[in-house]
């Protein structure tokens, strides 16, 4: 109910600002922005065409606009960056975690990039160039380098003195690292476990040992994994030789969560996660007309299929209105076998120890429904048709085809993730292609031998 209300509260809010803008109510618009969340500012402007939203970003506050970039999708967000001037730049992500920064500048040319690095100060740009060295798709990519480090032979008292000093701790800290002189990460102390333990204890003695810590290297869906089998808040960022180097925090595991079930569902339809809503015609043409033109493709496979069987097509009228069924069964079950696997794959339940099991279940699944279904749309077909050969025929072509789409089904993901093409782009348009041209053969194929003269 709450996401609902919420939803038709930045409708409304959406739709006065548009109304401000067309009226020119330029002033009025800014007074709204001022009294909006960067996250809620953001979801306007990717909720709004080009040109106004050239119009909202000019209006927004200055002071606000780093964490906005923060929250817009990369697509959104580069169309902005890609028009700021580099000190303009430099000056909005003053303050941001170095994560974040990254992920606003990544994008950058080389030579603006070096632009903007000119414009911070050595810190700044040493922390900068530390998050920007790593894959984005890594832990090092993810991490960011504000956290807080103290020494295992000081006291409680000593290390609460310290944070009473500082005045402040970076966002979602619920741990505080120990290291020892030379930077290695030897454990980790919570702040619930800091603020209950005696003034003069040392922290050597109530600290937990490191021993779960995040290597720079680790893939971010393997990190995402982890986190949700842990339920952690935050995990330390450790380099070959265990030093601390950083940590990600639970806000940065979200959203890529949510990134990867925006990919997966985005990539069914051959288009990028990050495809901006109301970006450009012409972009958004030339973005989906790759995958159109795979599509072709695909169908033309298909459809030589067809045309080696014309002379049964054309003797028989009645094959040709029942074609389409067993590919298209074979298709919608061979689908909902490739969703199982690349879910499987994401979440790292499957691997080359239970492939083979997993191969043989889904075998097995296509040939009961395949028996299910081959007796029901034999029956149907028979009923309807009057020809016992036809329905036989219908039958046979739906528990191959079925049986084919659950084998297929595991194998197509499988390989492709091995051939390191993202079975989410390419899964589905695969098992379609491979359905369609069995369920045609076979079908096809079984009418030629026994119907045509």
């Amino acid at each position: 109910m709450a996401d609902v209300l919420e939803q038709d509260q930045t409708h409304h809010t959406l739709q006065e600002v548009n109304k401000a803008l067309e009226n020119g109510m330029f002033v009025h618009v800014r007074r709204l922005l001022q009294d909006m969340e960067p996250e809620d500012i953001a979801h306007l402007l990717e909720a709004s065409p080009p040109k106004e939203r050239q119009v909202l970003w000019q209006l927004t506050d200055p002071e606000e606009q780093g964490e906005i970039l923060d929250e817009l999708s990369e697509d959104v967000k580069d169309g902005i960056v890609s028009q700021m001037e580099p000190e303009k730049l430099a000056a909005v992500t003053e303050g941001m975690e170095s994560d974040d920064v990254a992920y606003v500048l990544r994008s950058l040319s080389d030579e603006r990039y070096q632009e903007v690095l000119a414009q911070m100060d050595a810190i700044d740009r040493h922390r900068i160039e530390t998050a920007l060295a790593y894959p984005e798709d890594t832990a090092g990519g993810m991490m960011s380098t504000d956290f807080i480090t103290i020494r295992g032979d000081v006291t409680a008292d000593v290390v609460l003195r310290y944070l009473r000093m500082r005045g402040e701790l970076p966002e979602a800290t619920d741990s505080l690292y120990v290291i020892d002189e030379k930077q290695i990460l030897i454990g980790h102390l919570s702040l619930s476990t800091l603020i209950t333990t005696q003034p003069d204890i040392e922290i050597k003695d109530v600290m937990e040992d490191a021993d779960e810590a995040i290597a720079v290297d680790m893939a971010d869906s393997e990190i995402a994994n982890i986190f949700e089998r842990r339920n952690w808040i935050s995990a330390p960022v450790v380099d070959a030789n265990n030093h601390l180097v950083g940590r990600i925090t639970i806000d940065d595991v979200v959203d890529l969560i949510r990134e990867e079930a925006e990919h997966s569902m985005m990539s069914m339809a051959g288009m990028d996660d990050d495809e901006d809503t109301f970006a450009p015609v012409l972009k958004s043409a030339k973005s989906r007309s790759i995958w159109l033109g795979v599509n072709v493709l695909t169908a033309l496979a298909a459809a030589s299929v067809s045309n080696m069987f014309e002379h049964t097509l054309q003797q028989m009228a009645t094959v040709a209105v029942l074609m389409t069924i067993v590919p298209s069964m074979g298709g919608v079950a061979g689908n909902q076998t490739v969703a199982l696997v690349i879910r499987g794959l994401a979440v790292g339940h499957i691997g080359d120890t239970n492939t083979r099991w997993l191969l043989s279940k889904e075998a097995r699944v296509g040939l009961i429904n395949g028996l299910v279904w081959a007796l029901i749309i034999g029956l149907v077909v028979f009923v309807w048709k009057g020809s016992l050969i036809l329905g036989a025929i219908m039958a046979g072509a739906m528990l191959a085809n079925l049986f084919v789409a659950g084998v297929a089904g595991v194998l197509i993901p499988i390989g492709l993730k091995k051939l390191k093409i993202d079975p989410a782009l390419a899964g589905g348009m695969a098992l379609t292609t491979c359905t369609d041209i069995v369920g045609l053969m076979v079908f096809l194929g079984l009418a030629t031998v026994f119907i045509t003269p």
